[in-house]
Formats: structure tokens, C-alpha cells, sequence
């Protein structure tokens, strides 16, 4: 391992290390009691492994994902990467950035989510980020350049001071609706990891780490999928401590209940309340204050990355429509979804993330496969299609939109699991049934 990769492995964090993820493991933590470690392993195999995983899959064909799921099919290549960059850009993450900075800045200030703050703070931030990215230049690098350490080592010293305050304190109970046993646990903290959003997020960014090991020099195929895996590992210990740590935290916490009875009636997230009183009792509202700063920044920073890429990306396929122009659209819905606030954007987004999320690592796990066993494109196309539908379903099954009572026994329904064995049950199928046909061609990745 070189420095190079040591650097590429830090760029790599910096990438997935958003504020805004930070208020989802110490919730976890407070919820899962007794239930913590198989709820934290969970939310960190799809909030860190599987990112990680998309990342290094993606170094598989010189074009990554756009050439890899053009093998699938075209039509489903543009389609999926569309909702992919939409969910990432305008209609979640972007306005989860603005409401996560209020929550963290003027809540602690005013001691209330009041929508006129809320419309004036996020008009004031998405000035700010439309004026940056209209000018791109080096401005955004050199803001994060300073503010991902910055936030980094704020967070180092909460973790430190975290587990002097709360660590040796007694382990909350166990939230009765949601974690009943190990399996719940388990099953609750996997779907809590697409919250993150970091694994839909790895199929659009992924060729910038790939770029990045290009530009040391390295050349070869293989070389470059090391490369790219050692940097992941770098990237994902350092994830994998400041989750667990602040999960660990926050199941040693207690919210007294008039107080959370008073979060769910200002409808203020749980996450940031944690993280703020985590702060405030290791350094005082000195160090809410600065956490507060820091995350409104680093958010900032996140919003006009997302911003610039979905632009990008929305001009590369329909030039027609300038990106200046995608720029100030896209920042104008962004601002109309974070007025709904932050827990109302998370609520939104579960839906799409359960139907995005089974059939983005559906098909990852796939690609992943097609590079080691010869694999027809009808077989990832069958697959694909089944986990759709049966995403979509699902979803629609399960918040009452739709009664289907025989997805309700199939084998891991009550985890919310189910698209797992139907999917392995699916490729297995369309695999043998590929080879006894000899349907469609062979899936090669073009490799440098």
C-alpha cells in the first residue's frame, strides 16, 4: 500500500462522510436497547459495506456503471441512473442538507422548528449554493478541503468526550414496536443503512475514485481494482468507527419523556437532538454552537457537490437545456422539499429508497458476479425486472396502497428482506434456463 492509495482511501471518506448521515446511528442506537450490536451491523454493511462495494464494482469497466448497465439494457441504464441522480440531488439529499443545518444551527438557538425560520434560513443557504454553483471554480474545494477536518476532528473529540460523559452509563431499552429480537434488529438497522442514501450514491460517483487511481499512474485493469479495494477498506474503517462509536453513544443516552414527547411535537429529528446534547454536555454550548457551524458548512459544501453533479449529468443527456439552467432548477425544488423539514424528507424519501435500494444492489451484486462467472444479459435482465416489480409491490403492499396478502408470507417479509431470496431464487433460474437456450450474448466488461 502506497501513500497514494492512503490519500485516495481519505478522499474516499470525505466523499461519504456527510453531516447529515451523522444523525442516523446515534438514533439507531437510543431505539435498538439491547438489540444495538446486530441493529449497528447491519446499518453498517448497507451504510458503509455496500458503498463501498458499488465503488469497487464500478471499477470494472473502463466506461463504469453507464457502460456496465448498458449491458443490461439501455433503456434501463438511462431510467435507473435517472432516479438514482434525482433521489441523491433535488428531491431528498440536497434538501435533507438544508434541513439537517437548521436543525443543527437555529433550532439549538431558537429552541423551535418555526417554518418561517426554517423558510428564511433555507432561502439565505440556497442563495449561497446557487451562487457557488454557477461559479464552480476551486471556491467548493477549498471550503471542503478545510471543513471535512475540520468536522472530522469535531467529531473525533464528541466520540472522545461522548464516551466519558454517557459510555459507563446504563443501555436503553429497546423500542417495542420496532425491536423485538436479534433478527429485528438486524433487519431494522439494514434498512435504517439506505437512509444514508452513500450506496445509490457509489454507483454515480464511483468513477471519481477510479479516476483518481488513474491519475498515479496506474494503468492496468487489475491494478486499478486493487487499488480502488485497498482505498475502500481505508475509507470504511474510518466510517465504520465514527457510526458505531456515536451508535454506541446514543444506546447509552436517555431522552427524558417530556422531552421527546416535545421533539415529536416540533417535529424535530431525534438524531440531531442527540448529537446537539452530546456536544453541549462534553463542551458546553460552546461546542453546540461550533458543532452547529461546522455542520451547516459541511452541508453546504455537500449541496453544491450534489448540485454540480446532477447538473452535469441532466446536461450531458439533454443539452438542449443549459447547465446553468438545470443549476437554478434544481436548487429551486431543493429548496420548496426542505421546507417540508427533516423529518418529513426522511419520511418521503423510505418509500423510494425500499424500491430504489433492492434493485440497486440487486444489480451491483450482479455486475459483481458477470465478472467472475460468464453471464447472459437475459439472465441480469430477468433479474432486474422481478426485483422491480417486486420492489414496487412491496412498497405499495406494505403502506396499505396497494392489499396483496401473499407477499406478506414469503420467506423474510417481517425483516423486509423478502427481495433477497427472491432474487438469488431468480438468477439461479434464469441462469440455467440462459444455458439450455443459449439466449442473448455473453456480458464482457471492457476493461482498460
Amino acid at each position: 500500500m502506497n501513500k497514494n492509495t492512503v490519500f485516495i482511501g481519505f478522499m474516499l471518506f470525505a466523499i461519504f462522510f456527510g453531516a447529515g448521515n451523522l444523525i442516523f446511528p446515534p438514533n439507531l442506537g437510543l431505539a435498538s436497547g439491547e438489540y444495538f450490536w446486530p441493529a449497528i451491523i447491519a446499518f453498517v454493511i448497507t451504510g458503509i459495506g455496500l458503498p463501498l462495494l458499488a465503488v469497487v464494482v464500478g471499477a470494472l469497466d473502463k466506461q463504469g456503471y453507464i457502460g456496465s448497465i448498458n449491458k443490461i439494457h439501455p433503456v434501463f441504464s438511462v431510467v435507473f441512473l435517472l432516479v438514482i441522480y434525482l433521489t441523491i440531488g433535488p428531491l431528498f439529499a440536497i434538501p435533507r442538507t438544508a434541513s439537517t443545518s437548521f436543525e443543527m444551527t437555529i433550532t439549538p438557538i431558537i429552541h423551535s422548528s418555526n417554518p418561517l425560520w426554517l423558510l428564511i434560513f433555507t432561502i439565505i443557504y440556497f442563495i449561497i449554493v446557487l451562487y457557488l454553483c454557477l461559479n464552480p471554480g476551486k471556491i467548493v474545494d477549498r471550503i471542503g478541503a478545510i471543513l471535512t477536518p475540520l468536522l472530522l476532528i469535531t467529531i473525533l473529540a464528541m466520540i472522545v468526550k461522548g464516551f466519558v460523559d454517557f459510555g459507563n452509563k446504563t443501555q436503553t431499552m429497546a423500542d417495542p414496536e420496532a425491536f423485538t429480537s436479534n433478527l429485528t434488529g438486524f433487519s431494522k438497522g439494514f434498512t435504517e443503512g439506505y437512509l444514508t442514501m452513500d450506496a445509490i450514491a457509489a454507483i454515480a460517483f464511483s468513477m471519481i475514485v477510479v479516476n483518481a487511481v488513474k491519475a498515479t499512474g496506474i494503468k492496468h485493469a487489475n491494478d486499478i481494482f486493487k487499488q480502488t479495494a485497498m482505498a475502500g477498506v481505508i475509507a470504511a474503517a474510518a466510517l465504520a468507527f465514527i457510526y458505531i462509536s456515536l451508535g454506541f453513544i446514543g444506546n447509552h443516552m436517555v431522552i427524558p419523556e417530556d422531552t421527546m414527547q416535545n421533539l415529536i411535537k416540533e417535529n424535530q429529528n431525534v438524531g440531531t437532538y442527540l448529537l446537539i446534547t452530546m456536544a453541549n454536555t462534553g463542551f458546553g454550548s460552546l461546542g453546540k454552537y461550533l458543532l452547529g457551524i461546522i455542520v451547516a458548512l459541511a452541508c453546504l459544501t455537500t449541496a453544491c457537490g450534489l448540485i454540480v453533479s446532477v447538473s452535469e449529468y441532466f446536461h450531458s443527456i439533454l443539452p438542449k437545456v443549459s447547465y446553468k439552467m438545470y443549476v437554478i432548477i434544481f436548487t429551486l425544488i431543493s429548496l420548496v422539499l426542505s421546507n417540508l423539514g427533516l423529518n418529513t424528507v426522511i419520511k418521503l424519501s423510505i418509500p423510494v429508497l425500499s424500491i430504489v435500494y433492492p434493485i440497486a444492489i440487486t444489480t451491483v451484486l450482479m455486475i459483481l458476479v458477470a465478472r467472475f462467472v460468464p453471464t447472459r444479459q437475459i439472465v441480469q435482465q430477468i433479474t432486474v425486472g422481478v426485483i422491480t416489480i417486486e420492489s414496487i409491490l412491496s412498497v405499495m403492499n406494505s403502506n396499505g396502497w396497494l392489499k396483496l396478502n401473499f407477499l406478506n408470507h414469503l420467506p423474510l417479509h417481517e425483516y423486509a428482506l423478502e427481495w433477497f431470496p427472491i432474487a438469488i431464487i431468480t438468477f439461479i433460474i434464469a441462469f440455467i434456463f440462459s444455458h439450455i437456450t443459449k439466449k442473448s450474448h455473453v456480458i464482457v466488461y471492457e476493461k482498460e
